[in-house]
């Protein structure tokens, strides 16, 4: 049998964000400001994937997330896998899925919204969980998931 060397190291205590679509790495690097970390980040960029054909990775040494930092995820890329490591065990694994709303997150393609016009924070509820379409809490437009586009903050 033919020896594999492990693409990414082995992480001791942090968190693994697992089966990120490749196109939608850089995007997950800058939400979670990753840039601004201080401790180990290793990103692993179109590796081979049996379940997606390619996939990203992102192993971040002692830094664990809060569930306002998971659904920012979500909203960008629903489904990737999160893992949580303690002395070099899987203590949790999660699939993060996209939560109900989201508030301040994403922005509106409408340029009449009040929340391009005015300081306000953006607010949008998920009205179809299997495709990610979401409906602005102020003026009704609807967004799918490929439109998805951050708040700048």
């Amino acid at each position: 049998m033919k020896r594999q060397e492990l693409q990414v190291a082995a992480l001791e205590n942090g968190t693994v964000i697992d089966h990120i679509p490749s196109d939608k790495l850089f995007a997950v690097v800058n939400l979670l400001h990753l840039e601004e970390c201080r401790t180990a980040v290793t990103v692993g960029y179109n590796l081979k994937s049996k379940k997606m054909g390619h996939k990203s990775i992102i192993k971040i040494a002692n830094k664990f997330f809060t569930d306002e930092e998971l659904n920012q995820l979500a909203a960008i890329t629903p489904n990737v896998s999160l893992c949580i490591i303690k002395d070099y065990e899987i203590v949790e694994k999660k699939t993060v899925t996209l939560p109900d709303e989201l508030i301040g997150i994403i922005r509106c393609k409408n340029p009449k919204c009040i929340t391009n016009n005015e300081p306000m924070s953006t607010h949008f509820r998920v009205i179809d969980h299997t495709t990610g379409t979401m409906c602005c809490h102020y003026c009704n437009t609807q967004l799918a998931r490929e439109e998805v586009e951050l708040s700048k903050k």
